[in-house]
């Protein structure tokens, strides 16, 4: 496994590539990013045609763009896509027409409170068009006529998500989910795109107990599809994680499932708490990323969110400001690292059965005292053994052991491992 340190470099350096496309819910600005990120793991990539039922929705008309601009009466662009790919509404129909200023307004959005930055908007399913700007860029545009172009297409095509899967030896199902339909927004949510692909990379190295899943769609509807698609099979993911905003500066978060108490709830808890982290735990919302479409009470999937700063919680989210600036190699190599921590603990959260219940076993004759031999925490490694055998009975798992014990969860996955070898125990 690369060093923490090496990670974040890598993951920056995938950041800085997916920064300038321009993504949206469907079109070839999605199928560049998925190639890309294919070049780091073997993406399986699907294309699912417009006017296909997904549930509730439909699958809408795919949408690309090629250039846009506003130009001066002298010809000169005065805001332009070429520059960035947030100066456009997402999903504007073409337009190609020459209007006055004070007719132009209506279709300029801006932050007033935040003059120097560019915000981010789109129009999915209601056909429009517009461009994002600097307020203090629309305040230096004279009264006058100014040229409108924006050269895209709106036509029937394919909505495009991608999966990864890293097998483990049960079938059951770990998802990991991250949304690919933003543009140029650092933070919101290359960063996560970056995390899940080095955690799947780094999994894959190994042979985890759970398969894990990595999945890669749009917003809402990418999630939507992905559901609708797999919803015959969608009883063996057991436990989930979405990943978004994953490497600004602030402190983890992470969102509990609708459930409240799955395993995915309970396993982050930990972690995060026994890492002594800065972090905070939030309870669900119906808002926020699309763990709200895999916890919807239909699927009711044991699925959390884990986020540095949440959304909607920095000034700068949705805008130019969530930039290359705003995100860090340490804080994506952080957040990969509560991820790799987390999912090592539920990897190894058994139940146990003990297969000697009558009266304390005798470990000695075992040998399980000798092989802690020269251990600096010889006498945890003893109470872990004998709080393992006490709790398992088919109903507490590791975690619980943990917990009741107040051991390292480690060393209660050590014990587990020494006195089932032993033959004292069974999962």
């Amino acid at each position: 496994m690369a060093p923490m340190t090496d990670a974040g470099e890598e993951m920056y350096e995938l950041v800085e590539r997916l920064y300038p496309l321009c993504r949206s819910i469907t079109g070839d600005g999605v199928r560049a990013t998925l190639d890309i990120v294919g070049e780091y793991i073997p993406l399986q990539t699907y294309e699912v045609p417009t006017g296909t039922q997904v549930l509730d929705w439909t699958v809408p008309q795919e949408w690309n763009i090629r250039d846009a601009y506003i130009a001066d009466s002298d010809g000169n662009r005065v805001v332009d896509f070429a520059e960035s790919s947030l100066h456009v509404l997402g999903y504007s129909v073409p337009v190609s027409a020459t209007m006055p200023l004070a007719e132009l307004r209506a279709h300029l959005h801006t932050l007033p409170e935040h003059p120097g930055w560019v915000p981010y908007r789109t129009s999915y399913y209601k056909p429009e068009w517009g461009f994002c700007l600097a307020q203090e860029t629309l305040d230096a545009l004279p009264d006058g006529e100014y040229e409108v172009h924006i050269d895209s297409t709106l036509a029937d095509g394919h909505l495009t998500y991608a999966e990864y899967v890293v097998p483990g030896e049960v079938p059951d199902e770990v998802i990991v989910s991250c949304h690919v339909c933003h543009p140029s927004l650092a933070n919101d949510n290359l960063a996560g795109i970056a995390v899940a692909t080095f955690l799947a990379r780094e999994l894959a190295q190994e042979t985890p107990y759970y398969t894990y899943r990595f999945i890669y769609a749009p917003g809402t509807i990418g999630a939507i599809t992905w559901l609708a698609r797999n919803a015959e099979r969608v009883d063996r993911v057991k436990h989930g994680l979405v990943l978004a905003c994953a490497g600004d500066s602030g402190s983890l978060t992470y969102k509990r499932s609708r459930r409240g108490d799955a395993e995915i709830d309970r396993v982050m808890g930990h972690v995060l708490a026994a890492s002594e982290r800065p972090h905070k735990v939030d309870e669900f919302t119906p808002y926020g990323y699309d763990e709200r479409q895999y916890c919807s009470p239909g699927f009711n999937l044991g699925v959390g969110s884990l986020s540095r700063t949440t959304y909607g919680g920095y000034p700068e989210y949705h805008t130019s400001a969530d930039n290359l600036d705003f995100v860090s190699p340490k804080a994506m190599a952080d957040t990969l690292a509560v991820c790799r921590e987390a999912f090592g603990v539920l990897d190894r959260n058994r139940r146990y059965l003990n297969l000697s219940p009558y009266g304390e076993p005798q470990l000695g004759r075992r040998g399980l005292y000798d092989a802690l031999g020269g251990r600096s925490d010889t006498k945890q490694a003893q109470m872990a053994m004998l709080w393992v055998l006490s709790l398992s009975d088919g109903e507490h798992s590791l975690l619980d052991v943990t917990e009741r014990s107040g051991l390292p969860f480690d060393t209660v996955a050590t014990a587990a491992d020494a006195l089932h070898g032993a033959g004292l125990i069974k999962a």
